[in-house]
Formats: structure tokens, sequence, C-alpha cells
């Protein structure tokens, strides 16, 4: 792939062969050309575990002191009461069984995360293979499947993120914007990373976090160490 001028510019300020400590890398990116959008400035964190191992998954989440820079929309699947109070707490789209034929036929995806009070999950359950693959299924580790709707709609509106580990053992994350300045951003860093390091399942034997990395969603990737 063909790198562009603005990339090759930024790959000159970032010497390959250190590791950088998180405040002077972070730093090191806010100074980069900018692109015309304010980027997301991800996270990429390797870790010494199995992911194929049911009691080496690392998965949970975590509210950002300065939000993601990205305003969430909410999806409530609720009922009665429970659909009132999600309306009431700020939720985007609220609704029961009308919205599977939505999501089914109509390809409807204007949202970014999907709440659901627990007993709607045998209706959600029809759209799993729709959902699923976009990471949209709710889940009640993720706290997206609860009755305290207000809770869960308040924690995302402010900066709830979900880290999960993909197949590759890797967690990728996305923990704001170029826009937030080296200081914001090194709090959303050492909330995220605290936040992997106390999950570290108890089975996880040897090194437990490999490499850590950030990167601008286009941008070269600067090693932490």
């Amino acid at each position: 792939m063909k790198k562009g001028k603005r990339y090759l510019e930024c790959e000159k300020l970032v010497d390959k062969s250190k590791n950088y400590d998180a405040k002077e890398a972070l730093e090191l990116i806010c100074k980069m050309p900018k692109p015309k959008f304010d980027e997301t400035v991800e996270l990429h964190v390797k870790l010494g575990v199995d992911s194929k191992q049911a009691d080496q998954q690392v998965r949970g989440t975590v509210v950002l002191p300065n939000g993601t820079g990205k305003t969430q929309r909410v999806l409530v699947f609720a009922k009665g009461d429970k659909a009132k109070e999600a309306e009431a707490a700020g939720a985007d789209f609220v609704g029961a069984e009308e919205l599977v034929p939505k999501i089914q036929n109509e390809n409807w995806f204007d949202y970014d995360v999907i709440v659901a009070t627990p007993d709607m999950m045998g209706v959600i359950g029809r759209l799993g293979k729709i959902l699923g693959p976009k990471g949209l299924m709710p889940n009640p580790k993720s706290g997206t499947v609860t009755m305290d709707v207000t809770k869960a709609i308040n924690e995302i509106k402010s900066g709830k993120v979900e880290y999960r580990l993909d197949k590759t053992n890797i967690i990728h994350l996305g923990f704001g914007k170029v826009s937030f300045g080296a200081d914001k951003l090194l709090e959303n860093y050492q909330t995220v990373m605290d936040a992997i390091i106390k999950a570290k399942p108890a089975a996880a034997k040897g090194q437990y976090i490999r490499s850590t990395a950030i990167a601008t969603s286009m941008g070269p990737s600067i090693y932490i160490g």
C-alpha cells in the first residue's frame, strides 16, 4: 500500500528503534501534521494470554475521564415503564419487537450502542447474526443488559468504552481525539491501561502485557515501553 505524503511526514517524527513513554508519545501525536478532520487516537495492546481459552478472556468497560470525543447514539430495547425511563434518560431510540424487521430488512444502523432490559434478550436473539459481527449485541459483561437503563445510558453518553480481546490476543480501542491535547489523552490512556491490568485473568502465565502502541486513525504506530 502506497503511503501518502502526510503519513510519511508523520513517520519521520517517530524513532522506530525506541519505546516512548506515554506522555512523550502523545505529545508527538499532537505535533504531527493534521488531516482535515479530528483523528481518533487508538490504543493497541498485545497480551500474553490465549483468547481461545475461556479462563483467559479479557473484557470489560471503563468510563474515560475526558470522554471519547464522539457522541454515542443509544438504542434501547425496553417496554412499558423501562421504555419511558430510557426516553427520559436521553436514549436516541427506544422500542421493542417492532424494531426487529426494521433492522433485519431495512439495514437500520443509526446507533452506536444497544442497551436492553433482560426480558428483551429473547427478541434481540433473533438479530444475533446481524448484530454480533458488528459488535452491537448487548451483553451483561459490558453493562448493556440491565434493568438500570438510566445508569447505562448516562455512562455511555459520558464516555464509557468497552475493551475486549480479538482472535490475535490484541485489544484495539479508541480513547479520544487529537484535539484533546496530550494531557487529557494521557488521563484517558492511563484509565484504560489500569483497567486492562486489573482485568488480568488468574490463568494468564508469564508476561501479561507484551506490547503497547498508540496511533491516530491515519498515522504510524508509536510503541510505548
